[in-house]
Parts: C-alpha cells; structure tokens; sequence
C-alpha cells in the first residue's frame, strides 16, 4: 500500500481505522492493477487515470465513494453529487457487507465514467466501460 495511505490510516481514530483497513484490503484484493494514493487529503485508486473507488473520514463515520457507483444498480449505495458518484458510510467495520463491498469493487473495474477528462469536456462526462 502506498505510503501516503498508512500515514492517513496511522492518524485515524481507532474505529475509523478499523473500516479503512478493511476497505483497503478489499479494494487492493479486488482492483490490484489499480493505483492507490492520497489524492486531496483522501485514499483513492484509480485504473488508467480515472478514479474509481476510494474512502475519506466525515464527522459521522467513513465515507466510501465509487465515482461511477450511480451506474452500478446496487442498493446500499446512495447518491453523492452531481455527476455518477455514490456512497457507502460506515461508523464501524461490523457494518461493512463484505459481498456487497465486493460485488461494487468488481462494478467499480467494470463499469466507468471519464472522470480523468471531465475538465477538458467541461463538466461533461462520458461513459468508458
């Protein structure tokens, strides 16, 4: 895992920390041609460029964010946004569903929106996988 990454995990409060391990390993375990890094102040992995999945601390819990997880079809992801993201909140790692986390990290790999270009085509977003 990135450096960058063990640093933020090392500065979370315990039952934070819990959840982005296991977030962690499973994205790592589920996306291993994905890259991981500390991409504004946040964990993210992205495949070719694109962000696909990644996780931050919120007041309430833990964040997770798949950036084309509207597009996914799956209950227990919400909304975030106003472009194709969606998200996941845990306060603590009993109450991830390890099979849904999952079925959205295979989602996640297969189905993208061009985030990484989303700036050149002026807030448009189109549809790669």
């Amino acid at each position: 895992m990135h450096p960058d990454i063990e640093a933020y995990h090392a500065a979370l409060p315990d039952a934070a920390r819990a959840v982005c391990g296991l977030l962690a390993r499973e994205i790592v375990a589920a996306l291993p041609d994905a890259v991981g890094k500390v991409w504004h102040r946040h964990p993210v992995w992205f495949l070719d460029g694109n962000p696909v999945a990644g996780y931050s601390l919120l007041k309430g819990g833990v964040r997770l964010l798949f950036w084309s997880g509207q597009s996914f079809d799956e209950p227990g992801l919400h909304p975030e946004g106003s472009f194709k993201a969606a998200e996941a909140r845990y306060a603590e790692a009993a109450q991830v569903d390890v099979e849904a986390l999952r079925r959205w990290l295979g989602k996640a790999r297969d189905i993208q929106w061009d985030y990484q270009n989303i700036v050149k085509r002026k807030g448009r977003l189109e549809r790669l996988k």
